[in-house]
C-alpha cells in the first residue's frame, strides 16, 4: 500500500474512532444534564462543547489536507515536483543531513519570489523531507495563501 493510501486509511479510521467518541460523549452529557445536581448539568454541557470543538478541528485539519493534496497534484501534473534523489537509510526513511544539505536552494526561491505557491509547497517538501514537520505544515498553509 502506498503511502496516500495509508494516509486516506489514517484519515478514515481517525475520523471512525472521533465519531464514536463524540456518540458516547453526546450521550453521557444528555445523561449528566438530566440529572439534578448543578453540578453534572454544568459537567454536562462541558461534555457537549469539547465535541464540537473536536468536529471543528477536525475538519479544519480534513480541508487542510485536502487543499494540500489538490496542490501536490497540480505541482506534480506541471512536472514541479522536486527530483526525489535524496539518499535513504537502510529503514527507507531519508538521510536527514542529506534533505538539510539541500533545503537552502528551496529556501532561496522562496526569497526569490515569496509569492510563488510552487516555491512555498516545494519549500513544504524539503520541510518533510528534512523531518520537520510542523515547518512543513507551515510552508503548506503559506502555499494555500498564495494565488494561484
Amino acid at each position: 500500500m502506498n503511502a496516500s493510501r495509508w494516509g486516506l486509511v489514517s484519515v478514515v479510521v481517525m475520523a471512525a474512532l472521533t465519531a464514536l467518541y463524540l456518540a458516547f460523549t453526546i450521550q453521557y452529557a444528555i445523561i449528566m444534564i438530566s440529572a439534578p445536581e448543578p453540578i453534572a448539568k454544568a459537567l454536562g454541557i462541558a461534555l457537549i462543547i469539547l465535541p464540537v470543538i473536536a468536529v471543528w478541528y477536525l475538519a479544519t485539519e480534513l480541508v487542510f489536507v485536502a487543499r494540500g493534496q489538490l496542490l501536490l497534484r497540480r505541482l506534480a501534473a506541471e512536472g514541479g515536483l522536486p527530483v526525489d534523489d535524496l539518499p535513504r537509510l537502510p529503514s527507507g526513511k531519508v538521510d536527514q543531513d542529506a534533505a538539510k544539505a539541500e533545503f537552502p536552494g528551496y529556501k532561496d526561491a522562496v526569497e526569490a519570489d515569496p509569492e510563488s505557491w510552487r516555491a512555498w509547497l516545494r519549500l513544504a517538501l524539503a520541510y518533510d523531507a528534512a523531518g520537520d514537520r510542523g515547518r512543513a505544515r507551515w510552508a503548506t498553509r503559506e502555499a494555500l495563501k498564495r494565488p494561484r
